[in-house]
């Protein structure tokens, strides 16, 4: 697993102080300046761990006498009550980088956390579990790099990296294969992925040979449908995308019927911060 972008992670943590510290932390300077202070975080509740490399910039930005020691690593299991990391540094710096820090860290282990019960939900399938584009503004790389701490695999990151050819684009392009022969035109070396929303289209979308078909809200019996329409197509290496209203409750039975992905938006979408704590000694 690639770690986080060391110049991404600079630029997110200067624009979160920027709107947390402004022109400076006004209740912090009630602390003598010279008090050195040791503090350390705590998880109450399981997660997986993610976003050290945040919260060591936070400190890092605001004062680089702060040192932070880490028990866990990114990727990994945590439990309740279990000490994440301690700090040890100037008081003031540590009151003013708590909650940034603090804020990074519980949002991107959150995401992590949730991924990692999906990818527990098809242990033991050939299916794997994909983010989407349903990102908090400002930190999709943050989330992505999240979902993949999580055991998941990344959807494309941006409009740029992939085609993915929706209902509105074939409307405007007037069929499956007109809209597939002009993104071959004009981009034949990425990922080329259709959307469907019938057995029909997924025909059409077999026969202009695209990389990947998204079968958006098929029923399970209809995906098996299309499973089985797919492997015995003749671009039967085609990879099988399901999408639309997944929960951790109906996912096994997705995942057997064969697709190759499931797509989750609640992944990075539907946040809910792990709760940690920094506790001053």
């Amino acid at each position: 697993m690639s770690g986080p972008d060391s110049s991404y992670v600079s630029r997110s943590v200067a624009t979160a102080l920027q709107e947390d510290v402004g022109t400076g932390d006004l209740t912090a300077q009630l602390i003598p300046a010279d008090r050195i202070a040791r503090a350390a975080v705590i998880t109450r509740e399981d997660a997986v761990l993610c976003g050290t490399a945040w919260f060591d910039e936070v400190f890092r930005q605001i004062d680089a006498r702060v040192r932070v020691a880490w028990s866990a690593r990114d990727g990994e299991r945590v439990c309740a009550d279990q000490q994440l990391c301690t700090l040890e540094g100037p008081a003031r710096s540590l009151l003013t980088g708590e909650r940034t820090a603090l804020n990074f860290l519980q949002s991107l282990s959150a995401t992590a956390t949730v991924t990692r019960r999906y990818v527990d939900a098809v242990a033991g399938t050939q299916c794997r579990i994909l983010d989407t584009r349903k990102t908090i503004p400002g930190l999709r790389i943050a989330q992505k790099y999240a979902v993949r701490c999580g055991g998941g695999t990344n959807h494309r990151i941006g409009l740029f990296d992939a085609i993915l050819i929706k209902e509105n684009h074939i409307a405007a392009a007037g069929s499956i294969a007109g809209a597939v022969s002009e993104a071959r035109r004009i981009h034949s070396k990425v990922l080329l992925e259709v959307e469907v929303e019938s057995l029909a289209q997924l025909r059409e979308a077999l026969d202009a040979h695209v990389d990947r078909i998204l079968l958006d809200n098929f029923p399970p019996e209809q995906m098996r449908e299309a499973v089985s329409s797919t492997r015995q197509h003749a671009n039967a290496r085609t990879e099988l995308e399901a999408s639309g209203n997944m929960s951790l409750e109906t996912l096994r039975a997705v995942a057997d019927t064969g697709v190759d992905f499931i797509s989750v938006g609640g992944l990075t979408k539907h946040v809910q911060a792990i709760d940690l704590s920094m506790r001053f000694a």
